[in-house]
């Protein structure tokens, strides 16, 4: 069996059907589409029962999603990383360019891709010691807070003399022969005091009380080293060049004056990281980019060439060549180690208004063996976008409302005149899916957004009415809407 992740542990329970209808929670439609990544991501899991010498030569289908922008492609790559708890970047086509030109190198996408890995393993580490964690912070809070009242009671550990610390100093209250020894009522109230501190701290009652603590110094000195496309084509990790000369920061600390609440964040931090093993953070973050990666490549069809031999686009088909060795399979070098990009699943989209997928180059294609094609929105589709996803605009502005306590509400007719209006303005200007509708709503909902701070306690009802007074009483003719698309 090969080594498993996060998502062998729950793979099981992510079918197609469940995969697609955690989407439909979030993605109105496009069922061709989710059921693609769907079968993509399913097929990830059954590759992880397999044997190691078969599983290496079972490689993920790459899907290639065509479509005009809006229909929610990115959503559904974005969606389906977060539901299988699986290192993702998202990068843009246009950003890259061939060796000899100026613009990021492919490679870098995967580099991009390792630091998300180590970014997502790191966190699920820290849940994991958060107790104790939060524990030592409180306690290095305590302390320094004791000492700066005077409570740091503790005994010499050589004479067994009392004393307290000052300014991180042992003060050994029998080196003053005039000072009387603390009295046993003396060491009561002491004791008690400092049981009445730990409790207010406890009880996040000093949250906004200043401190003076002794962090770590988290300022990074800069160390460029510059190679052809810039220091990230050199596979040099700059950090270990930094530990190497003495330059880095992680030995050093500095007293910050900060609340405690801030305080606490910090030291969580810091208490976290003596936690964790770095090296098998790292370990586990190679194998997760390696064999759960997804890397979403957008705008895919940019990079196709016009057919010119000079010109912006000079560069265009070499990008695809650059970007048909990982999509293959090839080592990268990363400041973690080695990413080999065999098992990513890479996930491109592209509208291809002027272009065609067979304009691309043809080993590109190949490594591109399923192809989907999403539909433009419909006016029922804007309809359910506008009301049933969980994330849904409506449901945010009924949030932010509340917020300035101004209740909000949309009726059925109020949701459907919207729609209306946004399908009409995509079929008669510009079609941007259902970006089109943050537009309408931002403009039917301006002028009570402005006013909102000044409504506290009103109740305000989005309906077909109040939709024709913002935007117009018709929504057939562009130039009687009072914006412009």
């Amino acid at each position: 069996m090969l080594p498993g992740p996060t998502m062998t542990d729950f793979g099981s329970d992510l079918t197609p059907r469940a995969i697609t209808r955690a989407l439909d929670e979030y993605i109105i439609g496009q069922q061709k589409a989710k059921r693609a990544v769907a079968v993509a991501l399913r097929n990830r899991w059954r590759r992880r029962q397999l044997g190691t010498e078969l599983a290496a030569d079972v490689y993920p289908k790459n899907i290639l999603l065509i479509g005009p922008t809006g229909v929610g492609k990115t959503e559904i790559a974005r969606r389906l990383a977060t539901l299988a708890r699986a290192p993702f970047v998202k990068v843009e086509a246009t950003k890259y360019s061939e060796v000899g030109y100026h613009g990021r190198d492919v490679e870098s996408m995967v580099r991009d891709l390792a630091d998300a890995a180590v970014a997502l393993v790191r966190t699920e580490k820290i849940q994991e010691v958060e107790q104790k964690a939060a524990a030592a912070a409180e306690e290095r809070i305590w302390r320094a807070l004791a000492e700066a009242r005077g409570l740091a009671e503790h005994q010499d550990p050589v004479g067994g003399l009392t004393g307290q610390l000052e300014g991180g100093l042992w003060r050994a209250r029998s080196l003053n022969p005039a000072a009387p020894p603390p009295s046993p009522q003396d060491l009561a109230e002491r004791e008690q005091a400092r049981a009445a501190l730990r409790m207010d701290l406890a009880e996040r009652r000093l949250e906004r009380e200043w401190l003076d603590i002794e962090l770590r110094d988290s300022k990074t000195p800069t160390l460029s080293v510059m190679g052809p496309q810039g220091n990230e084509t050199m596979g040099i990790d700059t950090q270990a060049l930094q530990e190497l000369w003495g330059r880095s920061p992680g030995n050093r600390t500095k007293v910050r004056k900060v609340t405690i609440g801030e305080a606490r964040k910090l030291l969580h931090e810091e208490e976290a990281d003596k936690l964790l093993d770095q090296d098998a953070i790292h370990a586990e973050a190679l194998d997760r980019a390696q064999n759960d990666g997804i890397i979403f490549v957008d705008e895919i069809d940019k990079i196709v060439s016009s057919g010119g031999g000079d010109g912006p686009d000079v560069s265009r088909e070499g990008v695809q060549r650059d970007l048909l060795s990982v999509v293959e399979g090839c080592a990268v070098y990363t400041r973690y180690g080695h990413v080999r990009t065999d098992h990513v699943l890479f996930l491109a989209a592209g509208a291809f208004h002027f272009h065609k997928p067979s304009e691309l180059i043809p080993e590109l294609q190949g490594r591109f063996p399923v192809r989907v094609a999403l539909q433009s929105l419909t006016e029922a589709d804007f309809v359910r976008i506008l009301g049933e996803p969980k994330n849904a605009l409506t449901r945010q502005y009924v949030a932010l409302f509340q917020t300035e306590g101004v209740e909000l509400s949309f009726t059925p007719g109020g949701l459907q005149r919207l729609a209306q209006l946004a399908f009409r303005a995509n079929r008669q200007t510009q079609d941007i899916g259902a970006r089109r509708l943050m537009t309408i709503l931002e403009k039917c909902l301006e002028d009570l957004s402005y006013e909102a701070s000044e409504r506290r306690g009103q109740k305000i009802v989005v309906d077909e009415r109040l939709v024709d007074e913002r935007l117009g009483e018709t929504g057939d003719d562009a130039e009687l809407i009072p914006y412009r698309m």
